[in-house]
């Protein structure tokens, strides 16, 4: 299935606690970024429709549609990939999923060693590690407390980016808790590197298979703190 970046596209990132639209048409870039908390399921049909009115076109005119597969908030995801499958189904809009720690990634000036890492709360990160001079991913997709990263073999520390760097447990590393736009998962998209498929097809990256602590849990960590 082939995308076409001639067509306006629009990304929705919903994998934090921010809203993030960008739609692309005719060489403009419309951003909508807020923080909005619970609020996406909400506010997104809203704003994607404001975006829409104010580039004069409809989910039928759409080339693409570009979403944050995660890691992320499990909830917030699954909102994100809900609607980029509705609007891309009755037109049979092809949708292309980037992960979002490749979109942290490619916010630094390309370097051989970039630890991404975001908050992935209850005490552990989201982390992989990338060379963007040559467009490689060095890691697995990873969950685990900050403290646990390690350089992978034979890799020299170039740069950290992501919000996990703002965290009071920040990984053993440099780097700036910058976070992408969904304008960043167009851009990455609209290189190449990313597969579009059918709605159907769509999935979301999970790395973490348990998504909230116990009460149990939850008592022996504050004991612990």
């Amino acid at each position: 299935m082939q995308a076409d970046f001639n067509r306006p596209v629009l990304a929705v990132d919903t994998g934090t606690s921010h809203l993030s639209l960008a739609l692309r048409a005719d060489g403009e870039t419309r951003l909508f970024h807020q923080e909005v908390g619970s609020r996406q399921s909400e506010l997104i049909l809203p704003e994607i429709r404001t975006l829409f009115r104010d580039a004069g076109i409809t989910a039928a005119d759409l080339g693409a549609v570009v979403y944050a597969q995660g890691p992320g908030a499990f909830t917030g995801l699954r909102i994100g990939i809900g609607v980029a499958q509705g609007l891309a189904t009755p037109f049979d809009t092809p949708l292309i999923g980037v992960p979002s720690l490749d979109a942290a990634a490619s916010l630094p000036p390309p370097q051989s060693c970039i630890l991404a890492a975001t908050d992935a709360r209850m005490g552990e990160v989201f982390y992989a590690w990338f060379d963007t001079l040559n467009c490689r991913r060095l890691s697995d997709y990873q969950v685990g407390r900050a403290a646990d990263i390690r350089l992978p073999e034979g890799c020299a520390f170039s740069d950290g980016i992501g919000s996990a760097f703002a965290l009071e447990e920040a990984p053993p590393f440099s780097g700036k808790p910058d976070m992408p736009t969904a304008a960043d998962f167009f851009a990455l998209a609209a290189k190449g590197g990313y597969p579009a498929v059918h709605a159907a097809h769509a999935g979301l990256l999970y790395v973490r298979n348990k998504i909230a602590l116990t009460a149990k849990e939850q008592a022996e960590r504050k004991a612990r703190t």
